[in-house]
Protein backbone atom coordinates (compact mmCIF):
# COMPACT_ATOMS: atom_id res chain seq x y z
CA UNK A 1 0.00 0.00 0.00
CA UNK A 2 1.24 3.49 -0.81
CA UNK A 3 1.73 5.64 2.30
CA UNK A 4 -1.19 8.10 2.62
CA UNK A 5 0.98 10.96 3.82
CA UNK A 6 3.21 10.48 0.77
CA UNK A 7 0.14 10.53 -1.51
CA UNK A 8 -1.26 13.66 0.11
CA UNK A 9 2.11 15.39 0.05
CA UNK A 10 2.56 14.65 -3.65
CA UNK A 11 -0.87 16.06 -4.42
CA UNK A 12 -0.25 19.22 -2.41
CA UNK A 13 3.16 19.78 -4.09
CA UNK A 14 1.52 19.42 -7.48
CA UNK A 15 -0.96 22.14 -6.53
CA UNK A 16 -4.01 20.25 -7.74
CA UNK A 17 -7.24 18.78 -6.38
CA UNK A 18 -7.29 15.24 -5.02
CA UNK A 19 -8.17 12.76 -7.77
CA UNK A 20 -9.47 9.19 -7.81
CA UNK A 21 -5.97 7.98 -8.66
CA UNK A 22 -4.66 9.67 -5.48
CA UNK A 23 -7.33 7.89 -3.43
CA UNK A 24 -6.55 4.61 -5.16
CA UNK A 25 -2.85 5.01 -4.37
CA UNK A 26 -3.53 5.87 -0.72
CA UNK A 27 -5.95 2.97 -0.25
CA UNK A 28 -3.86 0.49 -2.22
CA UNK A 29 -6.65 -0.37 -4.64
CA UNK A 30 -7.40 0.22 -8.30
CA UNK A 31 -8.97 3.43 -9.59
CA UNK A 32 -11.88 1.31 -10.80
CA UNK A 33 -12.52 0.17 -7.23
CA UNK A 34 -12.56 3.79 -6.04
CA UNK A 35 -15.05 4.59 -8.81
CA UNK A 36 -17.29 1.75 -7.65
CA UNK A 37 -17.26 3.06 -4.09
CA UNK A 38 -18.00 6.63 -5.22
CA UNK A 39 -20.93 5.45 -7.33
CA UNK A 40 -22.32 3.15 -4.64
CA UNK A 41 -21.80 -0.03 -6.64
CA UNK A 42 -22.54 -3.23 -4.67
CA UNK A 43 -19.60 -5.34 -5.94
CA UNK A 44 -17.08 -4.06 -3.38
CA UNK A 45 -16.31 -5.81 -0.09
CA UNK A 46 -17.13 -3.91 3.09
CA UNK A 47 -13.49 -4.01 4.16
CA UNK A 48 -12.32 -2.48 0.86
CA UNK A 49 -15.15 0.08 0.90
CA UNK A 50 -14.14 1.17 4.41
CA UNK A 51 -10.49 1.56 3.31
CA UNK A 52 -11.46 3.68 0.31
CA UNK A 53 -13.83 5.88 2.32
CA UNK A 54 -11.14 6.43 4.96
CA UNK A 55 -8.62 7.43 2.28
CA UNK A 56 -11.20 9.82 0.78
CA UNK A 57 -11.72 11.45 4.17
CA UNK A 58 -8.01 11.77 4.93
CA UNK A 59 -7.18 13.22 1.51
CA UNK A 60 -10.25 15.46 1.36
CA UNK A 61 -11.46 13.90 -1.88
CA UNK A 62 -14.71 15.20 -3.39
CA UNK A 63 -16.34 13.32 -6.29
CA UNK A 64 -16.47 15.19 -9.59
CA UNK A 65 -20.19 15.12 -10.32
CA UNK A 66 -19.80 16.77 -13.70
CA UNK A 67 -17.46 13.96 -14.70
CA UNK A 68 -19.81 11.39 -13.24
CA UNK A 69 -22.64 12.84 -15.33
CA UNK A 70 -20.57 12.52 -18.49
CA UNK A 71 -19.87 8.88 -17.71
CA UNK A 72 -23.25 7.86 -16.33
CA UNK A 73 -25.52 10.22 -18.20
CA UNK A 74 -27.15 11.77 -15.11
CA UNK A 75 -26.48 13.87 -12.01
CA UNK A 76 -29.14 12.19 -9.82
CA UNK A 77 -30.47 15.65 -8.98
CA UNK A 78 -33.67 17.55 -9.63
CA UNK A 79 -33.99 21.32 -9.89
CA UNK A 80 -36.78 23.20 -8.08
CA UNK A 81 -37.79 26.74 -8.97
CA UNK A 82 -40.34 28.32 -6.61
CA UNK A 83 -41.63 31.54 -5.08
CA UNK A 84 -41.42 32.14 -1.31
CA UNK A 85 -40.67 28.76 0.24
CA UNK A 86 -41.63 30.15 3.68
CA UNK A 87 -45.32 29.82 2.77
CA UNK A 88 -46.91 26.81 4.45
CA UNK A 89 -47.86 25.08 1.20
CA UNK A 90 -44.47 25.50 -0.46
CA UNK A 91 -42.57 24.52 2.68
CA UNK A 92 -44.54 21.31 3.18
CA UNK A 93 -44.30 20.42 -0.51
CA UNK A 94 -40.52 20.98 -0.33
CA UNK A 95 -40.40 18.56 2.60
CA UNK A 96 -42.12 15.95 0.44
CA UNK A 97 -39.75 16.56 -2.48
CA UNK A 98 -36.70 16.26 -0.21
CA UNK A 99 -38.00 13.06 1.39
CA UNK A 100 -38.65 11.49 -2.02
CA UNK A 101 -35.23 12.59 -3.29
CA UNK A 102 -33.49 11.18 -0.21
CA UNK A 103 -35.29 7.84 -0.62
CA UNK A 104 -33.90 7.56 -4.15
CA UNK A 105 -30.41 8.84 -3.33
CA UNK A 106 -30.96 12.09 -5.23
CA UNK A 107 -30.25 15.72 -4.48
CA UNK A 108 -32.41 18.83 -4.89
CA UNK A 109 -31.04 22.09 -6.31
CA UNK A 110 -33.34 25.01 -5.59
CA UNK A 111 -33.68 28.46 -7.12
CA UNK A 112 -36.07 30.85 -5.37
CA UNK A 113 -37.68 33.39 -7.68
CA UNK A 114 -37.97 37.03 -6.62
CA UNK A 115 -41.66 37.98 -6.43
CA UNK A 116 -40.77 41.52 -7.49
CA UNK A 117 -39.20 40.45 -10.78
CA UNK A 118 -40.90 39.44 -14.02
CA UNK A 119 -41.48 35.69 -14.23
CA UNK A 120 -41.63 33.44 -17.26
CA UNK A 121 -41.43 29.68 -17.60
CA UNK A 122 -38.81 30.09 -20.31
CA UNK A 123 -36.53 32.08 -17.96
CA UNK A 124 -37.00 29.60 -15.12
CA UNK A 125 -36.39 26.66 -17.47
CA UNK A 126 -33.23 28.24 -18.89
CA UNK A 127 -31.82 28.91 -15.43
CA UNK A 128 -32.48 25.34 -14.34
CA UNK A 129 -31.05 23.81 -17.51
CA UNK A 130 -27.72 25.52 -16.81
CA UNK A 131 -27.43 23.69 -13.46
CA UNK A 132 -26.29 20.09 -12.82
CA UNK A 133 -29.81 18.60 -12.72
CA UNK A 134 -31.59 15.82 -14.61
CA UNK A 135 -35.12 17.24 -14.38
CA UNK A 136 -36.88 20.35 -13.19
CA UNK A 137 -39.90 21.31 -11.11
CA UNK A 138 -41.37 24.81 -11.52
CA UNK A 139 -43.82 26.13 -8.94
CA UNK A 140 -46.28 28.46 -10.67
CA UNK A 141 -48.31 30.26 -8.00
CA UNK A 142 -49.14 33.02 -10.49
CA UNK A 143 -49.87 32.76 -14.19
CA UNK A 144 -46.75 32.99 -16.36
CA UNK A 145 -47.27 35.13 -19.49
CA UNK A 146 -45.73 32.39 -21.65
CA UNK A 147 -47.68 29.48 -20.15
CA UNK A 148 -49.52 28.56 -23.35
CA UNK A 149 -46.45 28.83 -25.61
CA UNK A 150 -43.89 27.29 -23.25
CA UNK A 151 -41.85 24.35 -24.56
CA UNK A 152 -39.81 22.29 -22.07
CA UNK A 153 -36.08 21.80 -22.51
CA UNK A 154 -35.42 18.90 -24.94
CA UNK A 155 -34.60 15.64 -23.18
CA UNK A 156 -35.23 17.07 -19.70
CA UNK A 157 -38.36 16.15 -17.77
CA UNK A 158 -40.26 19.22 -16.59
CA UNK A 159 -43.16 19.34 -14.13
CA UNK A 160 -45.13 22.50 -13.36
CA UNK A 161 -46.92 22.74 -10.02
CA UNK A 162 -50.23 24.32 -11.03
CA UNK A 163 -53.92 23.59 -11.50
CA UNK A 164 -53.70 24.74 -15.12
CA UNK A 165 -53.33 21.87 -17.59
CA UNK A 166 -50.56 22.22 -20.19
CA UNK A 167 -50.42 20.45 -23.57
CA UNK A 168 -46.68 19.65 -23.45
CA UNK A 169 -45.81 19.48 -19.75
CA UNK A 170 -47.14 17.36 -16.90
CA UNK A 171 -48.77 19.46 -14.17
CA UNK A 172 -49.34 18.35 -10.57
CA UNK A 173 -51.30 20.16 -7.88
CA UNK A 174 -53.85 19.88 -5.11
CA UNK A 175 -57.42 20.12 -6.41
CA UNK A 176 -58.15 23.78 -5.70
CA UNK A 177 -61.44 23.61 -7.60
CA UNK A 178 -62.66 20.36 -6.07
CA UNK A 179 -62.01 21.61 -2.53
CA UNK A 180 -64.71 24.25 -3.08
CA UNK A 181 -67.25 21.54 -3.85
CA UNK A 182 -66.41 19.90 -0.51
CA UNK A 183 -66.88 23.22 1.32
CA UNK A 184 -70.06 24.26 -0.48
CA UNK A 185 -71.75 20.85 -0.23
CA UNK A 186 -71.03 20.92 3.51
CA UNK A 187 -72.56 24.39 3.91
CA UNK A 188 -75.54 23.49 1.71
CA UNK A 189 -76.07 20.43 3.91
CA UNK A 190 -76.58 22.81 6.85
CA UNK A 191 -79.05 24.93 4.91
CA UNK A 192 -76.77 27.86 3.99
CA UNK A 193 -77.35 29.74 0.74
CA UNK A 194 -75.97 33.24 1.32
CA UNK A 195 -72.33 32.19 1.39
CA UNK A 196 -69.65 34.87 0.97
CA UNK A 197 -66.21 34.16 -0.45
CA UNK A 198 -62.96 35.70 0.80
CA UNK A 199 -60.32 35.29 -1.88
CA UNK A 200 -56.55 35.58 -1.84
CA UNK A 201 -54.51 37.98 -4.00
CA UNK A 202 -55.89 38.57 -7.49
CA UNK A 203 -52.76 37.03 -9.08
CA UNK A 204 -53.12 33.73 -7.18
CA UNK A 205 -54.05 30.77 -9.39
CA UNK A 206 -55.13 28.74 -6.34
CA UNK A 207 -57.53 31.47 -5.23
CA UNK A 208 -59.00 31.77 -8.73
CA UNK A 209 -59.82 28.07 -8.90
CA UNK A 210 -61.31 28.10 -5.39
CA UNK A 211 -63.44 31.10 -6.35
CA UNK A 212 -64.55 29.36 -9.56
CA UNK A 213 -65.67 26.35 -7.51
CA UNK A 214 -67.64 28.65 -5.16
CA UNK A 215 -69.36 30.42 -8.08
CA UNK A 216 -70.24 27.18 -9.85
CA UNK A 217 -71.67 25.66 -6.67
CA UNK A 218 -73.94 28.69 -6.19
CA UNK A 219 -74.92 28.65 -9.87
CA UNK A 220 -75.91 24.98 -9.60
CA UNK A 221 -78.56 26.12 -7.08
CA UNK A 222 -79.47 29.28 -8.98
CA UNK A 223 -78.08 31.49 -6.21
CA UNK A 224 -76.66 34.83 -7.33
CA UNK A 225 -73.16 35.34 -5.88
CA UNK A 226 -72.25 38.54 -4.04
CA UNK A 227 -68.93 40.01 -5.20
CA UNK A 228 -66.12 38.42 -3.18
CA UNK A 229 -63.74 40.38 -0.97
CA UNK A 230 -59.98 39.78 -1.07
CA UNK A 231 -57.15 39.45 1.40
CA UNK A 232 -53.46 38.64 1.04
CA UNK A 233 -53.51 35.21 2.75
CA UNK A 234 -52.69 36.71 6.19
CA UNK A 235 -54.91 36.65 9.29
CA UNK A 236 -54.72 40.46 9.48
CA UNK A 237 -56.17 40.79 5.98
CA UNK A 238 -58.92 38.33 6.93
CA UNK A 239 -59.68 40.46 9.98
CA UNK A 240 -60.10 43.58 7.82
CA UNK A 241 -62.41 41.69 5.45
CA UNK A 242 -64.32 40.32 8.44
CA UNK A 243 -64.98 43.83 9.73
CA UNK A 244 -66.63 44.66 6.41
CA UNK A 245 -68.60 41.40 6.35
CA UNK A 246 -69.91 41.92 9.89
CA UNK A 247 -72.35 44.54 8.58
CA UNK A 248 -73.83 42.09 6.04
CA UNK A 249 -76.90 40.77 7.83
CA UNK A 250 -78.08 38.63 4.91
CA UNK A 251 -75.11 36.28 4.87
CA UNK A 252 -75.08 33.16 7.02
CA UNK A 253 -71.73 31.64 6.04
CA UNK A 254 -68.22 32.65 4.91
CA UNK A 255 -65.87 30.55 2.81
CA UNK A 256 -62.31 31.87 3.15
CA UNK A 257 -59.67 30.73 0.67
CA UNK A 258 -57.21 29.80 3.42
CA UNK A 259 -57.19 29.15 7.16
CA UNK A 260 -55.24 32.25 8.17
CA UNK A 261 -57.80 34.57 6.59
CA UNK A 262 -60.60 32.46 8.05
CA UNK A 263 -59.40 32.95 11.63
CA UNK A 264 -59.06 36.69 10.95
CA UNK A 265 -62.66 36.76 9.71
CA UNK A 266 -63.84 34.91 12.83
CA UNK A 267 -62.05 37.35 15.14
CA UNK A 268 -63.63 40.35 13.42
CA UNK A 269 -67.13 38.83 13.39
CA UNK A 270 -67.00 37.98 17.08
CA UNK A 271 -65.63 41.41 17.90
CA UNK A 272 -68.64 42.91 16.10
CA UNK A 273 -71.05 40.75 18.10
CA UNK A 274 -71.71 38.13 15.39
CA UNK A 275 -71.49 34.66 16.91
CA UNK A 276 -69.56 31.90 15.13
CA UNK A 277 -71.07 29.45 14.29
CA UNK A 278 -74.50 30.32 15.76
CA UNK A 279 -74.98 33.42 13.57
CA UNK A 280 -72.36 32.89 10.87
CA UNK A 281 -70.55 29.68 9.88
CA UNK A 282 -66.97 29.94 8.64
CA UNK A 283 -64.85 27.47 6.65
CA UNK A 284 -61.19 27.73 5.57
CA UNK A 285 -58.81 25.79 3.36
CA UNK A 286 -55.50 23.95 3.98
CA UNK A 287 -55.70 22.85 7.68
CA UNK A 288 -52.42 24.64 8.36
CA UNK A 289 -53.14 25.73 11.96
CA UNK A 290 -52.77 22.39 13.78
CA UNK A 291 -49.10 22.94 14.57
CA UNK A 292 -49.54 26.65 15.37
CA UNK A 293 -52.45 26.98 17.79
CA UNK A 294 -54.02 24.60 20.33
CA UNK A 295 -57.55 23.24 20.04
CA UNK A 296 -58.19 24.28 16.45
CA UNK A 297 -61.93 24.89 15.98
CA UNK A 298 -61.96 25.78 12.29
CA UNK A 299 -63.74 23.55 9.79
CA UNK A 300 -61.46 23.30 6.76
CA UNK A 301 -60.18 21.18 3.86
CA UNK A 302 -56.91 19.33 4.37
CA UNK A 303 -54.45 18.78 1.54
CA UNK A 304 -51.63 16.24 1.78
CA UNK A 305 -48.93 18.63 0.63
CA UNK A 306 -46.13 16.23 1.48
CA UNK A 307 -47.73 13.69 -0.86
CA UNK A 308 -47.95 16.39 -3.50
CA UNK A 309 -44.19 16.90 -3.17
CA UNK A 310 -43.58 13.16 -3.55
CA UNK A 311 -45.72 12.93 -6.68
CA UNK A 312 -44.09 16.02 -8.18
CA UNK A 313 -40.64 14.47 -7.66
CA UNK A 314 -41.65 11.08 -9.08
CA UNK A 315 -43.11 12.62 -12.22
CA UNK A 316 -40.03 14.83 -12.65
CA UNK A 317 -37.60 11.92 -12.31
CA UNK A 318 -39.68 9.52 -14.41
CA UNK A 319 -39.18 8.65 -18.04
CA UNK A 320 -38.96 11.53 -20.51
CA UNK A 321 -41.26 9.47 -22.74
CA UNK A 322 -44.02 9.25 -20.13
CA UNK A 323 -47.42 10.60 -21.27
CA UNK A 324 -48.34 14.18 -20.37
CA UNK A 325 -50.72 14.25 -17.39
CA UNK A 326 -52.70 16.72 -15.32
CA UNK A 327 -52.53 15.21 -11.82
CA UNK A 328 -54.99 16.63 -9.27
CA UNK A 329 -54.83 15.50 -5.64
CA UNK A 330 -58.20 15.68 -3.83
CA UNK A 331 -58.56 17.29 -0.42
CA UNK A 332 -60.37 15.98 2.67
CA UNK A 333 -63.08 17.89 4.52
CA UNK A 334 -62.22 18.28 8.22
CA UNK A 335 -65.41 18.91 10.21
CA UNK A 336 -64.88 20.94 13.36
CA UNK A 337 -67.01 23.47 15.28
CA UNK A 338 -67.25 26.59 13.07
CA UNK A 339 -70.19 25.31 11.02
CA UNK A 340 -73.74 25.08 12.34
CA UNK A 341 -77.23 24.97 10.79
CA UNK A 342 -78.40 28.19 9.16
CA UNK A 343 -80.07 30.39 11.79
Amino acid sequence: MVDREVALGATQRAGRNVSMSDVAAAAGVSQQTVSRVVNGAPNVSEKTRAMVLEAMRELGFRPNYAGRSLRGGCYRAVGLCAYDVTQVGNLTMLDGILAAACAQGCAVTMVEMDERSAFSLEDASRRMAALPVDAMIIGMSRMAPDFETFDPQPGMNTVIVTMCAHPRVTTVDSDHYGCSKLVMDHLFEYGHEQIRFVGGPAFSIDSKFREAGWRDALASRRIEPVAPLRGDWTADSGYEVGRALAADRTMTAVYAANDQMAVGVIAALREAGRRVPEDVSVVGIDDSLRSMIPHVELTTVRFDLRERGRLVFEHAMGSVDAPIEAVRIPGELVRRSTVAPRP
